[in-house]
């Protein structure tokens, strides 16, 4: 077999490639592999790096914060909330990094707001009594 298509989704973009002859990705039970010819599979990948390889070519790496991937008919589709490719190991790390400090930054802006949003609905519930 040539190899099989990848197909890589998000809340913003899609990106389709063909020709891949090597996917390797960890879900909770561990790391796996897909080669052109797979069964029919469907799992969840952990946060973390995924990594594939089109014909010869070197390996990319795909980080994702966690990913839907089903793979069906030779086409592999990973779906995420966001996705980010490099060759450079190093580079997606680094990139890996800062995106995870910066949504840790987000996720605890959202509980404050929640949090203060929470404490005026109880203050103002206290004051109709």
């Amino acid at each position: 077999m040539n190899g099989f298509t990848l197909v890589l989704r998000d809340a913003n973009h899609s990106e389709t490639m063909t020709g891949v002859s090597s996917f390797v990705g960890e879900d909770t039970t561990g790391s796996f592999g897909i080669l052109p010819g797979h069964t029919r599979f469907i799992t969840l990948l952990t946060f973390g790096l995924a990594r594939f390889r089109r014909g010869d070519r070197p390996w990319q790496y795909l980080a994702v914060p966690g990913a839907l991937l089903y793979f069906v008919d030779g086409t592999l589709t990973i779906t995420s909330r966001h996705f980010l490719i490099d060759e450079d190991y190093e580079a997606i790390t680094s990139l890996l990094q800062k995106r995870v400090v910066a949504e840790e930054r987000e996720l605890s802006s959202m509980k404050e707001s929640l949090r203060s949003m929470e404490e005026e609905l109880f203050r103002r519930l206290w004051e109709q009594r």
